[in-house]
């Protein structure tokens, strides 16, 4: 069998209604290559391998999964790519799709690995502690709604599917988690990528402050006189803050 690890916030699902949902949700959408990120002892896993005519991969960072799901599931021999989802290189040439039950410890890293994949992304299904979902998803004047909350909406449709309760995961996590579909839209008109991470960042670095002083060295004093600088981070629309990048200096 195999062990549970807490130094890897290790949680595995075991409620087969839950995968089900989670795999009927990825496959509303069509792809032909899909990577599952952290698939532990395969609770989703199972399903996804039986699905026809994709080729498949995931990529686990725990050496003792990655040989107990090989002997699991022997079709997944030169599958399984043994390391972290945040240090390897892109796993498929061209389009491909993402789904997983996300380590809650580094799910905020993975969404931003995501970011540098975006390009080539058709969907991505995941599940995160609830804390976390709800911020991808949340929509300005929330006070959830922050940099992930307008770095991921920028690229991506966000869908808050469905919550799941802590008795479904092995051992049950001490949190709540939900799960969230993103698929790629059009990304709002910003002068460029690097000054819109950049004024995103610096104005919910001091997200209490007036946007004006919150971001007054990336401005000329001329910029700073517009009502907008009157409102804090949080008040922004993604489409603001992508008009804001054109007055930048």
């Amino acid at each position: 069998m195999y062990t549970l690890k807490k130094s890897l916030g290790q949680h595995f699902l075991r409620d087969e209604n839950i995968s089900r949902k989670i795999v009927a949700a990825l496959r509303q959408r069509p792809f032909i290559q899909l990577l599952e990120v952290g698939p532990g002892a395969g609770a989703l896993t199972r399903h996804l391998i039986g699905l026809g005519d994709v080729d498949f991969k995931a990529v686990e960072l725990d050496e003792e999964k990655v040989h107990y799901l090989q002997e699991t599931y022997p079709v997944l021999q030169g599958k399984l790519i043994h390391a972290s989802i945040l240090d390897i290189e892109k796993p498929f040439p061209g389009k491909f799709t993402v789904i997983g039950n996300f380590p809650y410890n580094i799910s905020s890293q993975i969404l931003f690995k995501m970011l540098d994949w975006k390009d080539d992304l058709e969907t991505i299904v995941g599940m995160f502690q609830k804390e976390v979902a709800q911020r991808v998803a949340a929509k300005e004047g929330n006070k959830t709604y922050g940099v992930l909350s307008v770095l991921i909406q920028a690229f991506f449709d966000v869908e808050y599917l469905f919550e799941v309760h802590e008795q479904c995961f092995n051992p049950p996590p001490k949190v709540k988690s939900a799960v969230i579909r993103l698929t790629p839209r059009q990304a709002p008109a910003f002068r460029d990528e690097k000054s819109f991470f950049l004024l995103v960042k610096t104005a919910f670095n001091q997200r209490r402050k007036t946007l004006r002083n919150a971001v007054r060295s990336l401005f000329d004093e001329t910029a700073l006189v517009d009502p907008i600088f009157d409102r804090r981070a949080e008040q922004l629309s993604v489409t603001d803050f992508a008009q804001l990048t054109w007055k930048m200096r």
